[in-house]
């Protein structure tokens, strides 16, 4: 007789990770909303005088006054906490916090943490090992330290515009915030890298990155190019890539299509797919140095004969041997069947009723998804279990810094 046992669902990955982070917008908020997925503790500081953060009010879509669609996109399972921190009472709150909390995050102006208490220095010496994160445009130090920034200026500055589009016509930046969304990534990495060391030493730090150093560090191997050999990369017809072929937009009978051939070994599978295995030995298209040298001729090729099926054919033909996809519009990628079995659009609780949103590409144990709070929605719950009385509360809400 056997007996069977059933594990404990684990819990989150995260779980007891305390973020206290003052954080609007989009890059900072993409960032903690990874941390908040994965069972971390993220209370966003909000100033209630302003609004709380700005994209509450970031249009065109709404699900109520203060809750729009973009907010919604960034703030998933966090708390809201309103504090005014120019307050000096604000601050004595921001300091009772900070004695429980692992990481105090912000996404500001490279000038105003030291003027909103939030650097190490500041806080050090209430927590030791407390890690100040610090997401800024151009850095907290510099000659740009108090210039505002966003991503189209990072992607035009650090060279993206020059390489995105068809080569005879206007610079083009990338379709989504993609600065934006790396640099909160990244903050949310230099974050958790901030506490395995604190929970080592006993010490935190400042750790910082910027939009533009991320902006910048993307440049990788385009870069590297330059740095060592002097080459200046421009843009490829049909959004190719540089110097693998094919490796970019193709017609079909019915739009176009993306295959990707980066490695030899997917050149002769595609050969063999399309039904003309003489080009892996044809000396114009044998190897990766040719056929980046007969580019165009390769692409004219391949132009007719995938025009002469539709890429719902070629995807069917083609289908995990050859690298390969539809280019689909926004509401096509949602669609997607697959889309669908990975699961990448969860149902969240709203007082509205259910929204749906793109759910965390990071699979490492359950997080049941909870709507962005309303502004405040719980800085009593907060100061509560911070040892705050009701009387107090009361008489930091007289004070208009909560």
């Amino acid at each position: 007789m056997t007996t069977s046992s059933t594990n404990p669902p684990a819990a989150p990955v995260l779980q007891g990770l305390r973020i206290l982070s003052v954080e609007q917008y989009g890059a900072g908020p993409f960032g903690t909303q990874y941390l908040a997925d994965l069972g971390a503790e993220v209370i966003k500081i909000e100033n209630r005088k302003d609004g709380g953060d700005v994209g509450r009010m970031v249009g065109p879509h709404f699900f109520g006054p203060g809750d729009s669609h973009f907010y919604q996109s960034f703030s998933r399972n966090k708390k809201s906490l309103t504090l005014d921190l120019k307050h000096p009472e604000g601050q004595a709150v921001l300091h009772q916090l900070a004695r429980e909390a692992d990481v105090v995050f912000n996404n500001l102006r490279g000038d105003l943490p030291p003027k909103l208490g939030l650097t190490y220095e500041q806080l050090g010496r209430i927590k030791p090992a407390l890690v100040c994160a610090h997401l800024s445009a151009y850095g907290r130090h510099g000659s740009r330290a108090n210039w505002p920034g966003y991503d189209y200026l990072m992607q035009a500055e650090a060279g993206y515009l020059s390489l995105t589009g068809e080569p005879d016509g206007p610079p083009s930046r990338a379709g989504l915030s993609i600065v934006d969304y790396m640099t909160g990534t990244t903050a949310a990495l230099a974050m958790l890298a901030g506490v395995l060391s604190a929970r080592q030493t006993g010490l935190g730090r400042d750790v910082d990155v910027s939009l533009y150093s991320v902006a910048m560090y993307n440049l990788a191997y385009l870069a590297t190019w330059y740095l060592n050999k002097g080459v200046v990369t421009g843009r490829q017809a049909r959004s190719g890539h540089p110097s693998l072929v094919p490796s970019e937009l193709y017609r079909t009978q019915d739009g176009w299509m993306f295959v990707m051939c980066n490695k030899e070994k997917f050149w002769a599978v595609l050969c063999e797919k399309i039904q003309r295995p003489q080009w892996t030995s044809d000396e114009r298209f044998g190897s990766f140095a040719a056929r980046l040298k007969n580019r165009l001729e390769l692409n004219v090729a391949l132009d007719e004969v995938l025009q002469q099926q539709t890429t719902a054919h070629w995807l069917k033909v083609f289908a995990g041997q050859v690298p390969a996809s539809a280019v689909n519009d926004v509401a096509q990628a949602l669609d997607n069947e697959f889309a669908q079995e990975m699961g990448m659009v969860v149902n969240v609780d709203h007082p509205q009723g259910p929204i749906r949103t793109m759910a965390c590409p990071i699979t490492a144990g359950p997080v049941a998804a909870v709507a962005a709070p309303s502004l405040g929605q719980h800085t009593a719950q907060v100061l509560q279990e911070a040892g705050f009385t009701d009387q107090q509360i009361e008489k930091l809400r007289e004070l208009a810094v909560i």
